[in-house]
């Protein structure tokens, strides 16, 4: 009986201490409040180079280079703005950059999901030699690949057409790879299950495998979805007529001519081409940080 009551007190002193943070594994308030503000510092300064370009992006375009840098400009110009979409095709560039991100990113899933399944939990010959040779060509820079795939495109007739825009580059071995790791990590109990009950192939990757890799799917549809956003040097080589099929990276680049380059509403352009990935990135932050979480963990 005296034991008991010793514990219990032993125990309630220990919560004591504990909530007054004295014991020295449990973390103390300053400690809480400590990381915070080294979170918080270390996110300034990363973003503190995406602050100046927007405040530069409402200066005058002589502003821009004064010596030395000012924040802040002589007036707020919000009509750079406006501006920019007066200046050229602009809403065009936006318009192709969607349809071809979009498509691209619907078709690398596509391909890498199956794929991926495929290689992760299908049984046939010579499948890990495939995977291999499959994966082995990321190891090709994608200048090499320039020339023929725009040879083959011509052969093919897409030049300066959104399939030439979307599909040369929507079969890479990256998010194969990712889909397969992550699979790989799902049990093959409940594969077996579904087996057991009469489902085939297509019925356990529809119903069973595709709601699993959710979180990994989300990853590579936003890395795959700013790859294509980005993507300047194809669409440059294979298009013709920008002004119809151009898409965002040619578009900023049209504010750079023989005359000078407007810098304010390069800056300007730029930060609202930014706004389609943050947005992407901010609404599946829940499954890129599962995702890329698990996607390294491997099965048998």
């Amino acid at each position: 009986m005296k034991s008991e009551k010793t514990l219990s007190r032993s125990s309630a002193e220990r919560r004591r201490l504990s909530n007054a943070g004295l014991l020295g594994g449990e973390p103390t308030v300053a400690k809480d409040i400590l990381a915070n503000v080294t979170v918080w510092i270390a996110a300034f300064f990363f973003a503190s180079p995406l602050i100046y370009a927007f405040f530069s992006s409402l200066k005058h375009k002589d502003e821009i280079y004064a010596v030395p840098p000012r924040l802040f400009g002589a007036q707020l110009r919000w009509s750079n703005y406006v501006e920019v979409f007066t200046y050229g095709p602009f809403v065009r560039y936006i318009l192709n950059s969607f349809i071809v991100a979009i498509l691209g990113t619907l078709v690398v899933l596509i391909v890498s999901t199956t794929a991926g399944y495929a290689f992760s939990r299908l049984r046939w010959r010579g499948r890990d030699t495939a995977f291999i040779l499959f994966l082995a060509t990321i190891m090709v820079p994608a200048e090499v690949l320039v020339i023929p795939m725009f040879i083959l495109m011509q052969k093919f007739g897409w030049v300066n057409t959104y399939q030439a825009l979307i599909f040369p580059f929507a079969f890479g071995a990256f998010g194969t790879f990712l889909m397969r790791q992550f699979m790989r990590g799902i049990p093959f109990e409940l594969e077996e299950a579904a087996r057991v009950d009469g489902a085939g192939p297509f019925r356990t990757f529809f119903t069973i495998i595709l709601p699993l890799t959710k979180s990994a799917i989300a990853v590579l549809a936003v890395f795959t979805f700013m790859s294509f956003w980005n993507s300047y040097l194809w669409p440059l080589i294979v298009t013709v007529d920008y002004n119809t099929l151009g898409t965002l990276p040619i578009g900023l680049a049209s504010f750079s001519t023989q005359e000078g380059t407007r810098m304010d509403l390069q800056i300007a352009a730029s930060m609202v081409s930014m706004i389609p990935t943050t947005i992407l990135v901010i609404a599946l932050q829940k499954h890129l940080i599962k995702g890329i979480a698990m996607s390294g963990m491997g099965g048998r």
